[in-house]
């Protein structure tokens, strides 16, 4: 990498100006745990991009140089651990190819560490325009949302993958066309040969399902089901719904997260509120088996199934 603004970087981004293979980084915008995120501009082809760099704020950082160097020999294998992640997700997006999926355009690696260059989309998140209408969507607009979103999901599940991180601040809403786009698969699982996998490192409270919290906890395409829901919820009610790990310890129904059904039967339709509460059960096997399933029930507007049980207990120990 060449260094054209000649500065250090700074809180550990890469400096605008700088130059990855044909890129040039115009500015940070935006960061998790294991990431950093750039625009930047392709030089050869022309046009703006959005790069994401590996950097783990706990284990790495940058030498003069600006390579990604671990904080000392212990965090080597943790190093080496998220970098594998990362390239999991990037064989994930380079599979899972859907209008409504963020693109993948390229991989890379320099500077001692990797980056992922995918598609710039210009608009806001959803969580952002929850807040910015206190939400009260409309029912249009949560379909014109989710139904697209749904679809995207059925094809993560039927090619064996789960995102597990489904959320508003993951769903992107485009300015162009108004499609929605399903963003951050660092979380993403790959279901080999039909086994189901135990327990999740990625919670995010009111969208992680119980299963998440748990090692004992069966992950599956019922996890994702249970993030659309909270999803579907909060833009209803404007936050995010209670924790699952709390619905799970309140034994007092006073203090219970009360079904859709009940708090807001008179603003939306029966058919979605019913999927909502179907989607957010809290046993696994009560909830849609996948997104296809609750996308089929919106879809034909029937709703909840007569025989599928309503509040089924569930611990998950």
């Amino acid at each position: 990498m060449s260094n054209t603004a000649g500065t250090a970087p700074t809180r550990h981004y890469l400096p605008p100006g700088s130059v990855l293979d044909c890129y040039r980084v115009e500015e940070k915008i935006g960061s998790g745990g294991f990431s950093l995120i750039y625009l930047a501009v392709d030089e050869d082809g022309g046009g703006e991009v959005v790069i994401k760099e590996f950097m783990p704020k706990k284990f790495a950082r940058r030498d003069e140089s600006f390579r990604v160097i671990p904080i000392d020999e212990q965090a080597q294998d943790s190093l080496n651990r998220g970098k594998a992640l990362f390239f999991q997700e990037v064989a994930a997006l380079s599979a899972l190819r859907h209008p409504n999926v963020v693109a993948i355009r390229g991989f890379f690696l320099a500077n001692r560490t990797a980056y992922m260059v995918m598609e710039y989309y210009r608009g806001k998140n959803l969580a952002a325009f929850i807040k910015q209408r206190k939400g009260d969507l409309s029912t249009s607009f949560i379909l014109r949302v989710f139904l697209p979103i749904l679809d995207a999901v059925n094809m993560i599940h039927t090619r064996q993958y789960l995102h597990l991180d489904i959320k508003p601040n993951n769903i992107y809403l485009c300015t162009a066309g108004n499609e929605p786009i399903l963003l951050d698969f660092g979380a993403v699982h790959q279901l080999k040969d039909g086994n189901q996998r135990r327990g999740s490192q990625v919670i995010t409270a009111g969208y992680s399902p119980i299963e998440q919290y748990y090692q004992s906890g069966t992950i599956g395409p019922w996890s994702d089901v249970y993030a659309i829901g909270a999803s579907i919820r909060a833009c209803m009610e404007a936050r995010a719904p209670m924790t699952s790990l709390d619905r799970v310890k309140i034994t007092d129904p006073a203090k219970a997260m009360k079904p859709i059904t009940e708090v807001l039967k008179d603003r939306y339709p029966e058919y979605l509120l019913e999927c909502i509460d179907w989607a957010m059960e809290m046993d696994p096997q009560a909830r849609p088996k996948d997104a296809g399933e609750l996308l089929a029930a919106i879809q034909s507007k029937r709703g909840r199934p007569k025989d599928k049980p309503v509040g089924s207990k569930y611990s998950p120990t």
